[in-house]
């Protein structure tokens, strides 16, 4: 409740996961909706109500990847998509799987720190691109990104 006792909802969250392995990222194309794709982003996806955002990210990675995964820790920043809607990043580890293109995407690349400028990123995960290509300068993997 706010201040006045009025029941107040903050935005719908959306996770985007660095997904993080042997000093690379992995990057994925959208091929919908029209006005993204061709575009590359952090796989991931909504919130459902009572998920936690490690929760949702975890599970959207299995959605879209078919990969098992593990949020570490939320990277800096939020972002609003749109009205009532905001992006959020984490740093994730693959613990079995290979990922595939299942699901709102027609190509996946894994991507080094030099290479990260070599995609068109949707605007938003432009934005958090400092902070991963510093975790992969520094050589760190999924597990020491914690």
């Amino acid at each position: 409740m706010d201040q006045t006792g009025e029941t107040t909802t903050g935005p719908r969250i959306v996770v985007g996961g660095a997904l993080i392995r042997d000093g690379r990222v992995l990057a994925a194309r959208r091929n919908s909706p029209e006005a993204v794709a061709g575009r590359w982003e952090f796989p991931g996806g909504k919130a459902e109500p009572g998920e936690t955002e490690a929760q949702a990210l975890e599970r959207e990675l299995l959605e879209e990847l078919g990969v098992r995964a593990r949020a570490l820790r939320r990277l800096p920043g939020a972002w609003a998509v749109r009205p009532g809607l905001e992006l959020r990043f984490w740093v994730a580890e693959l613990l079995s799987g290979e990922p595939r293109a299942l699901e709102d995407h027609d190509e996946l690349r894994w991507l080094g720190p030099a290479e990260l400028d070599s995609v068109d990123w949707i605007e938003h995960d432009r934005d958090v691109l400092p902070h991963v290509a510093g975790l992969l300068a520094d050589g760190r993997d999924a597990q020491a990104a914690r």
